[in-house]
């Protein structure tokens, strides 16, 4: 089966007044692609990497898995029709270490309960071949964002559910609420949100927040996690976790 026929001629293009959208800690979106047709795959890609994201693409399923394990993306294009394991078994694989990233399904069926079997098995959306790759960009960008996922380069402001902060003004607010915060509260906070949905260890907010090794000292952040939560989840469904054994969460409340 070829799809390549609806990309003839393709030349990506990029809206100059659209967001850049950027990852975690403002570094490019991490995205594999996932589909053993050549051309579209090559297709897909370069339209990825004019948004400025880092694209690496799979031709089958344990090739997918394994990529996923080195690169560790923001969001996975994948094909269900792959020679080796079809792409709900990817799938699956994928949510065993990656249970939180975007999957957005990509396949010629096209048949209700197809649709339904994806994402009934943990995809966040489909789109059938063939497909308007400019469409397709809209539609990642669009699960970017629902998922907290992706921060805009040209704006101070950081959201994750109804959780904000302004990097310009230092403003905190939840829920409408000015949260008034201490300097190194606020730091705490804006590296929790930039990494949101993201298990981060003491270690890693040591260094990032204190910039240098408190060494016994570790609880220290223990003591601004309890800090915020008073600040940030007091009375309200909580946004900060504590994974045992990993470290800290920052995730939408439910």
């Amino acid at each position: 089966m070829t799809t390549s026929a609806p990309f003839a001629g393709f030349q990506p293009q990029v809206d100059p007044n659209r967001e850049l959208l950027r990852g975690p800690e403002g570094r490019p979106i991490k995205v594999l692609v996932v589909d053993d047709e050549q051309t579209l795959a090559e297709l897909l890609a370069l339209a990825l990497r004019y948004e400025g994201w880092e694209v690496r693409t799979a031709g089958d399923g344990a090739a997918a898995v394994t990529a996923a394990r080195e690169l560790r993306p923001d969001l996975v294009v994948l094909d269900v029709m792959l020679p080796d394991m079809d792409g709900l078994e990817v799938l699956r694989r994928l949510r065993n270490e990656f249970e939180r990233t975007p999957v957005l399904f990509l396949t010629a069926k096209d048949a209700v309960e197809d649709r339904i079997a994806g994402l009934t098995a943990g995809g966040d959306d489909y789109v059938t071949k063939p497909f308007s790759i400019e469409e397709l960009v809209l539609r990642l960008r669009a699960l970017l964002r629902r998922s907290h996922v992706a921060l805009t380069s040209d704006s101070s402001l950081l959201t994750v559910g109804d959780l904000s902060l302004d990097e310009d003004s230092r403003e905190v607010h939840r829920g409408g609420t000015l949260i008034p915060l201490t300097a190194t509260e606020f730091e705490l906070l804006r590296f929790l949100m930039r990494n949101a949905k993201r298990v981060l260890s003491k270690a890693q907010i040591l260094d990032r927040v204190w910039n240098y090794d408190f060494g016994g000292q570790a609880n220290i952040v223990e003591l601004y996690i309890s800090y915020l939560r008073k600040k940030i989840d007091a009375g309200r469904p909580p946004m900060i976790h504590t994974m045992r054994g990993f470290g800290y969460v920052l995730k939408p409340a439910t």
